[in-house]
């Protein structure tokens, strides 16, 4: 999904332009096949709207699902990750260089860094204050944070990351961790691409909602895979149509006297399109 700004609904949306099917592990056992997991799924998503968009820039904002060494370091050069990182995390200095004469195996890590938890208790942690908006549905918002880089490393794998530790200085949550594969990305910036990502599971519930994604009466892989991509990529198209049709007074949202809603949903940018097909020529018979 494209995590984009709609102006006349006064938020960022998740567009999706790409689904792909993910069978489970027990499903392949069924069918005799080679089971793929859903970070392998993941990366080759990334990967292909990398080859897609050769001149762009792109961030993937995940949740902790994806925290996965293996796919973080096999994503394009172009492409940065950002998603949640535990706070037990085993953090490490880079190998130290090495020198002509130096004998035995090079090394692939260096010192044992302290794990974030720690971190957290530290006195000599460095915290810099900032204010980030949208947290957590807030408009405005205090935080503390920390950051620095490090190897982060498991047996027989690891990956450059930069580390964002982030403890609420109005205490209304606990103390967590995010990462970024982009070494040189400020804190800040990492924390307002990782923000809006809930909206994925706004959009999620809308398709289910409104779309009717998941209700279809397929059991077939085929069928499933002609199907559910149209009808996430119909909320795609609804919003597009929708921005096109607005008209002066943009997208107004349908209120009840029980339900003063401020701005549009998905709803209303469906009840534009459907008003719109329905008054148009071609449906007026």
């Amino acid at each position: 999904m494209l995590l984009t700004p709609i102006p006349w609904a006064g938020c960022v949306w998740a567009l999706p332009f790409l689904t792909i099917l993910a069978p489970s592990e027990r499903s392949a056992q069924k069918q005799g096949r080679r089971h793929k997991k859903l970070t392998d799924w993941g990366r080759q998503a990334l990967l292909q709207t990398a080859r897609w968009l050769p001149d762009r820039r792109i961030v993937a904002v995940a949740d902790s699902s994806f925290s996965v060494i293996e796919l973080l370091r096999s994503v394009s050069p172009r492409l940065d990750v950002v998603t949640r990182l535990r706070l037990d995390a085993g953090l490490y200095e880079p190998p130290p260089a090495r020198h002509p004469g130096d004998k035995g195996r090079p090394r692939v890590k260096g010192a044992r860094l302290s794990i974030l938890t720690e971190r957290v208790a530290d006195p000599t942690t460095r915290w810099q204050r900032v204010v980030i908006h949208g947290w957590y549905g807030k408009t405005q918002h205090r935080l503390d944070v920390a950051t620095g880089t490090a190897l982060w490393h498991h047996p027989g794998k690891r990956v450059l990351i930069r580390w964002v530790l982030v403890c609420d200085a109005e205490g209304d949550r606990e103390p967590q961790a995010f990462l970024c594969t982009n070494l040189d990305a400020e804190p800040t910036e990492i924390l307002g691409w990782f923000v809006p990502r809930w909206r994925v599971e706004v959009t999620l519930a809308e398709v289910r909602h409104h779309l009717g994604v998941e209700t279809q009466r397929q059991w077939s892989d085929l069928a499933i895979l002609r199907t559910t991509p149209a009808l996430p990529g119909l909320f795609s198209l609804v919003t597009l149509w929708a921005d096109r049709i607005k008209g002066e007074h943009g997208v107004l949202p349908d209120r009840a006297r029980w339900y003063p809603k401020a701005e549009p949903t998905f709803s209303d940018a469906l009840a534009l399109v459907r008003r719109e097909l329905w008054t148009s020529p071609t449906f007026a018979t």
